[in-house]
């Protein structure tokens, strides 16, 4: 399954009692999430994103929030100056399932897809172009 496979499903929605995955099932998934890393205690997969500056991380940090939300599916975000570190779970399960590497890839989408500041794209005003 390639990364764009995992990043056009949607969550299935974890109702616990399944067991985490194994360590080498979650090595088989990571493959398809470049960039990402396996973590212990929990298990977990997290990728650190390095960004310009606070504010583009600050921004970064709300897509990626807004996208767990949509997706039911919750991350750990934490960001600072210049970076963003995103980690997922499933804390139902108190390990890795199929959905934190969808979300994964779906975080990388949003990690490659250029920034662009909310001002670009609209109108300057007039005497931004000297016309005032």
């Amino acid at each position: 399954m390639a990364q764009e496979d995992l990043a056009a499903r949607r969550c299935e929605p974890c109702r616990g009692g399944v067991p985490p995955m194994d360590r080498g099932m979650a090595e088989d998934y990571l493959v398809q999430v470049p960039g990402w890393t396996l973590k212990d205690q929990p298990m977990r997969i997290e990728r650190d994103f390095r960004l310009p500056d606070f504010a583009q991380a600050q921004a970064f940090a709300a897509q990626v929030g807004d996208l767990c939300e949509a997706e039911g599916h919750h991350a750990e975000i934490h960001y600072g100056w210049g970076h963003c570190t995103v980690a997922f779970w499933t804390h139902k399960i108190k390990g890795l399932h199929e959905n934190d590497f969808v979300m994964a890839a779906k975080v990388n989408g949003i990690a490659d897809a250029p920034y662009v500041p909310a001002s670009v794209g609209t109108e300057p005003p007039p005497y931004v172009q000297g016309k005032a």
